[in-house]
């Protein structure tokens, strides 16, 4: 019969449990022996045997110090003992035991005296290897050194998620003392604590592998008014018989860090702004929405940019490109190519040529980009589409219909002397192109294709406005800490109104003005009347 089948319930009330094999008694072996008054062995544990190299039935009923003391040792014993039965106290100490093969180990000993109803004293002698101890107690102290003088914030949870200590450490990056952590859920002790803490102490309770430096923001009782950083790290705690006890953590303060990269961000963010159009001018025949959100897990300034370029006759460029990489080099790539379609698109060349010519620049750029270019003409209601290594945009049709363009992918800017090609659009009113780049899509668990079909999901009502279909996108499809910046256009197609019945075209050629006649030649003058009449006159006789 077990402790709680024989005490029921009361034995939980009162805060009894029986202990689990494995534990620290149990790594110290601790033997238990009990003499009577003589010296004579009365009682013999498994531990003493496993300790000693006796069994029960050879020690039971002989003198310990015959069976256990060597001889010069053995009056030392017997006088330590008489102390002990006397009443002088207990005594603690190492000795030199005789070990059953004759060999000596050195065994750490508590002696203390026993006295039962009878008046009859015994004396009980616990007794451990030294090396054993020495190594638990090693152990402890470094233990005890490490995590009080540690710069790092250590604390211990039990499997409720209530502390049980913390570190000097802790204690100062929480603000709060030391006890009034003990017993205090974690929640109680950092009100202010994002959710993912506790989130992943739960995990590592169950699953038993750890979660190293995860990024952790939010605030302390001690500073409510500031946000805070820290890199933490959870361990779960295993005794050596694998009973699971709780949860450690170990925080290192990365506050200052957290708001240089904060600042940096802000003003990367700022940068990068700077050099899109904000927001896109509205054009002929088009209603337009933009968005431009930066990586979160990453201060530095990204290569996407999306453009809307007026052209002649009411007609507009709609552009959507990515340069590869991050930093101030993609952005000075990008902010080239960006300029440089504008330059291009003022030629009014097919999107196929402007690619062409990017595909050139970029050959002496050492840069790497994809890109789409759209050109769209209200009066046609045409739209011509090219790609260069680009996502296909998405075309959303009134009635809730929506696909992928199936247009030629093309290969990416970069100099490589491809050639691209245009597709041609028929376009109705109420028609919507979303462009994009990979950011808003590509994650790193999930297959680019079940991604595109998330994004086709998603653009499930065409009556919606642009501006809550690009925020609604965003929201979706993003993901917490994504490490790319998103460039995000959509373009839909309207009615003409009253007043843009006849599209804008080039004025008339006046016509040209009527040709001169060629000039005569010159005539010989016409000869006089009066030479004609004349009479023929003789020469002097």
């Amino acid at each position: 019969m077990s402790a709680t089948e024989a005490f029921g319930d009361d034995l939980g009330q009162a805060g009894s449990a029986r202990a689990a094999s494995g534990g620290l008694l149990d790594v110290l072996a601790v033997a238990a022996v009990v003499l009577d008054s003589d010296g004579r062995i009365k009682l013999w544990s498994p531990q003493a045997e496993e300790l000693f190299g006796y069994s029960a039935e050879e020690a039971l009923g002989q003198y310990a110090g015959r069976l256990l003391v060597h001889e010069q040792h053995l009056e030392v014993v017997l006088s330590l003992f008489a102390q002990v039965m006397a009443g002088a106290g207990s005594w603690a100490g190492v000795f030199p035991v005789r070990y059953k093969d004759g060999s000596t180990r050195l065994v750490e000993f508590r002696n203390m005296r026993l006295q039962d109803e009878r008046q009859d004293f015994y004396a009980l002698g616990l007794a451990t290897e030294q090396s054993t101890l020495r190594e638990v107690e090693r152990d402890l102290a470094l233990s005890t050194q490490l995590i009080s003088q540690s710069p790092i914030g250590l604390g211990v949870l039990d499997t409720d998620l209530r502390y049980v200590t913390v570190n000097p450490a802790e204690e100062r990056m929480n603000g709060v003392p030391a006890a009034e952590h003990v017993g205090r859920h974690v929640h109680e002790v950092l009100p202010y604590l994002d959710a993912s803490f506790e989130a992943a102490m739960k995990k590592v309770l169950t699953t038993g592998t750890p979660i190293l430096d995860q990024y952790t923001v939010g605030r302390t009782p001690a500073d409510p008014e500031n946000e805070h950083a820290w890199s933490i790290s959870f361990y779960r705690l295993e005794a050596p018989n694998g009973k699971v006890l709780g949860v450690a953590t170990s925080s290192v303060d990365v506050t200052e860090r957290h708001r240089a990269v904060q600042e940096q961000r802000r003003t990367a963010v700022t940068l990068q702004r700077s050099l899109l159009p904000h927001p896109p001018p509205q054009r002929p025949g088009l209603t337009l929405a933009s968005r431009y959100q930066p990586a979160e897990a990453t201060s530095e300034i990204g290569g996407d940019w999306f453009d809307v370029i007026p052209l002649g006759a009411d007609k507009t460029a709609l552009v959507v490109g990515d340069v590869m990489g991050s930093g101030i080099g993609a952005a000075a790539s990008m902010g080239q190519l960006r300029t440089a379609t504008r330059t291009l698109a003022d030629l009014d060349l097919d999107p196929a040529q402007v690619l062409h010519h990017l595909d050139s620049i970029t050959d002496g750029m050492d840069t790497i980009a994809t890109c789409v270019y759209a050109v769209y003409d209200p009066c046609t209601a045409h739209c011509h589409v090219s790609l260069a290594g680009h996502l296909p945009p998405v075309l959303l049709h009134p009635d809730g219909t929506r696909a992928l363009l199936d247009v030629p992918t093309g290969a990416p800017l970069g100099g490589c002397g491809v050639t691209f090609d245009t597709t041609c659009l028929d376009l109705v009113p109420g028609d919507q192109l979303v462009l994009y780049t990979d950011g808003l899509v590509e994650t790193r668990d999930q297959p680019i294709d079940a991604r595109l079909g998330a994004l086709l999901d998603f653009l499930d009502d065409p009556d919606r406005s642009l501006d809550e279909t690009c925020e609604m996108l965003l929201d979706t499809l993003r993901h917490p800490g994504h490490f790319d910046d998103v460039a995000l256009l959509i373009a839909r197609a309207e009615p003409p109104s009253a007043g843009e019945d006849e599209c804008q075209k080039p004025p008339p050629k006046s016509p040209p003005p009527p040709k001169s006649p060629p000039p005569k030649p010159p005539q010989p003058p016409p000869k006089s009347s009066a030479l004609k009449s004349a009479p023929e006159t003789s020469p002097p006789s």
